[in-house]
């Protein structure tokens, strides 16, 4: 247990978001220095939650900013048991109901004894970790991380403006 607090205490400090390598929600590893030089705006989701809509504003700006902006998807169950499904019922979930095409990741922790390494990075560079579902973090090619809880919307000017 010990050995792995200091995993992921390791893997938290490293010093880029681009250091991180994480599996799609097809399997698939995604190498995050795919993605230098452009913003990511990292969200987590769910599938059965009140916020569930914001997917449909994702898409939205995922269609209008295109290669300008990179939205990564991490569904998470850490809040209220909404997101109980398997990666693929989410995709599937996901694509019928929202036609989400932007990058979806497999499911994780974002938050408790058992968050993800990323979160644990993001933690470190804002402070601050999701309340809720669709909590979203903006991160900047020059290394900002700006964090926005749940009601904030993706094309909210608060965000937007930064783009």
């Amino acid at each position: 247990m010990i050995l792995y607090s200091l995993i992921l205490m390791l893997i938290a400090m490293q010093s880029s978001i681009y250091d991180f390598q994480m599996k799609a929600i097809d399997g698939e590893i995604i190498n995050f220095d795919q993605y230098r030089d452009k913003p990511l705006l990292i969200v987590n989701t769910a599938s059965k939650c009140g916020y569930t809509p914001q997917y449909a504003d994702l898409q939205e700006m995922h269609e209008k900013y295109g290669a300008d902006l990179v939205i990564l998807g991490f569904p998470a169950n850490n809040f209220g048991g909404q997101e109980p499904g398997s990666n693929t019922e989410i995709a599937q979930f996901c694509e019928k109901n929202f036609g989400v095409s932007f990058q979806m990741f497999e499911k994780i922790s974002v938050k408790g004894s058992d968050q993800h390494p990323l979160y644990q990075w993001l933690k470190s560079r804002t402070g601050k970790e999701p309340t809720w579902n669709f909590c979203k973090y903006l991160v900047l090619p020059d290394g900002t991380v700006h964090f926005y809880d749940s009601g904030v919307k993706p094309m909210d000017d608060e965000i937007t403006k930064l783009l």
